[in-house]
């Protein structure tokens, strides 16, 4: 049921609740948030059934505090949606499982992938959403653009009924597009967009609670460590395709500017790990500078990753060199898995252990 476009459902829901939740299941409500006493009724409802998958509630913004006032704990599942990621678009042919990966199952020794770094660069500029793989990549990256006008001008508002200047909020999100895959303080982004501190703080957080934003947190190791991690986060949009639609960019552009487009890789590699692995992902930075691009848990092993775009032998070499010292940096309980993502034509494991996988390759 559209619950923001149904004219119908606010009268049941005052004069007779349960006609709207009688139906088949699971019973789905999009965008739920614009009548949030279905929040109540429905977890009232899953109390009486007693029944799991009962109810679906989507929505494309966060509900408030007083939306979602009841937990709900032990009635609802949270889940955050994502664009889809290389496997899901088809990019990647999906011949590498992480999965195998960490629990060091049998794979072949080396794999090659079919993607060009102009096709990666141009997937990047896509982005993932379902229905801009129909589309010509000039159609969809106009999408995008207009996604953006769209967020600035009607959707930040519409989340909590403020009024914000929207060639602000442009601005802040072309500043976070600069910054994508880096430690971006707030006073930097304010500095950039010419924007206050307070400003941009609030921004931020709307900008989060609608989904467009999200912050890559710190790791915060509980191992015996003998490094001093730093706690700031990394700074990304909800897909790097809205990164290059902020600064009105193209592949060509990219195409000249690889430092860059190795922070949107990375962005993308962080963004297609949280959807792989299912749980959260985390970068590790110390106070010399050494860092994991991406952290995560499986299965209680920690995977330790650095991104690259370029795959030469020295560049993996290096990749691998500073993913062996920070690892040594602390004493895990289980030897870690070490991984360097790259947009090159190959996937394999090296003598060392330390696996090289394209995203070309990728898979759960």
């Amino acid at each position: 049921m559209q619950v923001d476009i149904d004219p119908q459902l606010r009268v049941q829901l005052e004069v007779a609740p349960q006609v709207a939740l009688a139906g088949k299941t699971p019973r789905v409500f999009d965008e739920w948030q614009v009548e949030p006493v279905l929040w109540n009724l429905v977890r009232h409802e899953v109390d009486r059934r007693g029944e799991p998958g009962q109810f679906i509630l989507t929505g494309s913004t966060a509900p408030g505090e007083s939306q979602s006032r009841h937990s709900g704990a032990g009635r609802f599942a949270r889940l955050k949606m994502q664009t889809f990621t290389f496997f899901e678009s088809g990019h990647s042919d999906g011949s590498l499982s992480l999965t195998s990966i960490l629990r060091e199952e049998s794979l072949p020794a080396y794999l090659t992938s079919q993607l060009s770094i102009q096709e990666v660069l141009e997937r990047i500029c896509r982005g993932g959403w379902p229905a801009n793989l129909k589309l010509s990549l000039r159609a969809a990256m106009r999408n995008n653009r207009d996604y953006l006008e769209t967020v600035a001008h009607v959707d930040l508002g519409a989340s909590d009924g403020v009024r914000r200047d929207p060639v602000r909020v442009l601005r802040v999100l072309a500043s976070l597009a600069r910054g994508s895959g880096t430690e971006m303080a707030v006073s930097q982004i304010g500095e950039d967009a010419g924007v206050n501190r307070e400003t941009v703080v609030e921004y931020l957080a709307s900008l989060e609670r609608i989904f467009i934003s999200s912050d890559q947190p710190a790791w915060s190791s509980h191992l015996r460590s003998r490094a001093s991690l730093r706690k700031a986060p990394k700074r990304h949009l909800a897909d790097p395709a809205l990164a290059v639609a902020a600064l009105q960019q193209g592949p060509e552009a990219l195409m000249k500017d690889l430092a860059f487009s190795g922070q949107l890789f990375e962005s993308q590699v962080v963004h297609d790990l949280q959807v792989l692995v299912g749980s959260p992902v985390y970068h590790g930075r110390d106070k010399d500078g050494l860092e994991a691009d991406a952290i995560f848990e499986f299965e209680g092993r920690t995977c330790l990753v650095e991104v690259k775009l370029g795959s030469s032998p020295e560049t993996i070499e290096a990749a691998a060199r500073s993913l062996k010292i920070f690892a040594g940096r602390f004493d895990f309980v289980e030897e870690p898995c070490l991984l360097v993502v790259t947009a090159g034509p190959a996937s394999y494991r090296r003598p060392d252990g330390v696996w090289v996988a394209s995203i070309g390759n990728f898979a759960p």
